[in-house]
């Protein structure tokens, strides 16, 4: 088991950052973990995916503005979020499993475990 929680979501002006924090406890031997989000009406989507080996992959809509990170002693995965747009309005979650194969790092059916979700909103 692993318990991920979330927080740093907010409401913030287009063009703002923000950075959410996603804790994990448990078994954090996760070797993939993984910022989603879901827009009212919307499916889930991935955002960013980060592996123990390093890599990472992003959705192309937030290329060049988010940067996700882990801190592997503190247990904490991060999303660093600049320029924010209006459509990045959602509820973040971030989600985490033992093994994700690199192609399937941004795919939710990929993943075991995740958090309650944090809140961002972005007015224009």
């Amino acid at each position: 088991q692993v318990q991920l929680v979330e927080s740093g979501g907010g409401s913030v002006q287009a063009g703002g950052s923000l950075r959410l924090s996603c804790a994990a406890s448990g078994n954090t031997r996760a070797r993939c973990m993984g910022w989603f989000r879901q827009a009212p009406g919307n499916e889930r989507e991935g955002v960013a995916c980060i592996r123990a080996d390093g890599n990472t992959i992003y959705a192309d809509s937030v290329k060049g503005r988010f940067t996700i990170s882990q801190d592997n002693a503190k247990k904490i995965l991060y999303l660093q979020m600049n320029s924010l747009k209006p459509e990045d309005t959602a509820m973040y979650y971030c989600a985490a499993n033992f093994y994700v194969a690199l192609p399937a790092c941004l795919d939710r059916n990929s993943y075991a475990w995740w958090g309650q979700g944090t809140q961002v909103t972005v007015s224009s």
